[in-house]
């Protein structure tokens, strides 16, 4: 059996607080009393609350398991090529003469250039096979069906573009093994029908490769399609945040107990 402490003399016992008398702030305190009457003013002009409320606190159909975190993990591979691409963009010169020499020093010779490139380089591989996951579930799971054709058109066109980021992002360091795959790459959408060779011709810049085609490849890989890449994930979370998103097709829906009698 453990003993109680002997008590403490009255002069080492604390002083009583006089009346009035507020306790130390301390610092922490004072950090989060900053950090929360911030976001009270933000809010109170922009209601963010309101709708961060409307995107987390919704229903999720019962049967939710991991195969529902392929959309997720997409999305985080784009973010990481997007800040990747750019740290990459910051020593990137997008000209025939110093591309490749641009994509040597940024591996040999910047600080940690090696390993961002590294992650942007193997980033978009995985971003691709991710998203080929997440449509691949979204198929066989039937949640392209009614009401979100529209929600899978616009995946479809995200699939698009992701190809074209892989396709333009490709020729960018300028090398030998780049520059011939891009020219057959450029060579096989010339074939399409009706829009295949004006294709081939914008992506070219012309009837020919030259210091146009990397300047080009360079502003639709950085400006144009990242753009829309952002707008489209937007709306394509905006459209499973409204619709929710579908059970998994072997779980059966229960149903109550007046549709059982109605039934009977």
């Amino acid at each position: 059996m453990k003993l109680p402490l002997p008590p403490l003399p009255p002069a080492l016992l604390p002083r009583p607080k006089r009346p009035g008398e507020a306790e130390p702030v301390k610092p922490l305190d004072q950090v989060k009393e900053a950090g929360i009457a911030t976001a009270d003013w933000v809010d109170e002009r922009t209601s963010l609350s309101g709708f961060a409320r409307w995107v987390m606190f919704r229903k999720v159909p019962k049967g939710t398991n991991w195969f529902y975190t392929f959309g997720s993990a997409t999305l985080f591979a784009f973010l990481s090529q997007a800040v990747t691409g750019v740290f990459l963009a910051m020593y990137y010169d997008p000209s025939i003469t110093h591309a490749y020499e641009s994509a040597r020093h940024i591996t040999n010779e910047v600080f940690l250039g090696e390993f961002v490139r590294g992650m942007h380089k193997w980033g978009s591989s995985v971003m691709v096979i991710l998203i080929f996951l997440h449509m691949a579930r979204t198929f066989l799971f039937g949640a392209y069906k009614y009401p979100r054709e529209l929600n899978w058109l616009i995946g479809v066109v995200l699939l698009i573009l992701t190809f074209v980021m892989s396709l333009t992002g490709y020729l960018l360091p300028f090398d030998q093994r780049s520059y011939w795959a891009t020219v057959v790459a450029a060579n096989i959408n010339g074939t399409g029908p009706l829009v295949g060779p004006f294709l081939a011709d914008f992506l070219r810049g012309g009837s020919e490769f030259g210091a146009t085609t990397l300047s080009r490849f360079y502003a639709i890989h950085m400006l144009l399609v990242p753009g829309a890449i952002a707008a489209l994930i937007g709306a394509h979370l905006y459209l499973v945040t409204k619709l929710g998103t579908t059970a998994p097709p072997w779980l059966k829906a229960e149903s109550g107990n007046g549709i059982r009698e109605e039934r009977t």
